[in-house]
């Protein structure tokens, strides 16, 4: 179920868009190792509903990608938001064409591999970082058993050391601006518990910042990031009623929640 509070973040093309004023997000996501989540993040931000899809990587990824998403450009350009390091391992080399990207960017999403790898104090962007317990853990120095035996707390310390927001996954998710706003979020799809969902979730938010550049570069960056969640969350959920479900189903069943939702 979406709030109604947040469904105003949902936008619905008119007359006088085109793939520009709808928005564009950037990926440098996915690797040789593990392509896939390039093509989970893309799909995802197609579905959320955005105007056009850059994406950076590998050749060989970048091919792979058109096979399923012939719709992505495979070019450097302007866009409204990126989304860094899914499937992209700490030591890869994408790691400087992410850092000089992350500098440049307005609004970031920073995933997986990306949480270690960027310097986050470096960027000028409205930024949310999205770790498991595992990951906060490693950027906090502490043990995984301490984030989750205290995870907003954890959440907010690193907000206030990075300087950035952290939305921080879990079956109760967590998000917590470098301002002092937090906010809960629990009663989450169980459903999400299968691989690639969090690669998913970084789609969703690309898609919704960049949809939504104005309102997230001012006061609504964790109202459109709560909205994510949550959009991600009811897509699990709907594609959970047809059986067992993958990640790429949850991608594919964000349009049907919005097409319910607005």
């Amino acid at each position: 179920m979406i709030p109604a509070e947040l469904r105003r973040y949902l936008r619905q093309p008119n007359a006088t868009d085109d793939k520009y004023s709808r928005g564009v997000v950037g990926f440098v996501t996915g690797s040789e190792q593990y392509p896939g989540a390039a093509i989970l993040g893309v799909t995802a931000a197609m579905r959320t509903g955005i105007g056009m899809v850059r994406y950076l990587g590998p050749r060989s990824v970048g091919e792979l990608l058109l096979q399923v998403r012939p719709e992505a450009v495979l070019s450097d350009g302007r866009a409204q938001a990126w989304v860094f390091g899914s499937g992209v391992p700490e030591e890869d080399s994408q790691v400087s064409v992410m850092q000089s990207h992350f500098e440049a960017a307005e609004l970031a999403v920073v995933d997986a591999g990306a949480i270690a790898s960027l310097d986050l104090r470096s960027g000028k962007a409205r930024t949310v970082i999205t770790p498991h317990a595992g990951e906060l853990a490693k950027l906090l120095g502490t043990s995984r058993e301490e984030i989750e035996n205290a995870p907003l707390e954890h959440a907010v310390k690193a907000a206030e050391e990075f300087q950035c927001t952290v939305l921080l996954k879990g079956n109760t998710t967590q998000i917590a601006s470098p301002n002092g706003e937090s906010i809960s979020i629990s009663g989450l799809s169980p459903a999400l518990s299968t691989a690639g969902t969090g690669d998913v979730l970084a789609g969703i938010l690309g898609a919704l910042l960049a949809a939504n550049f104005e309102a997230a570069g001012k006061n609504s960056f964790v109202e459109i990031l709560e909205l994510g969640v949550r959009l991600h969350s009811a897509a699990a959920e709907f594609a959970a009623k047809s059986g067992p479900i993958a990640a790429l189903d949850v991608a594919e069943a964000i349009r049907h929640v919005i097409a319910e939702t607005i």
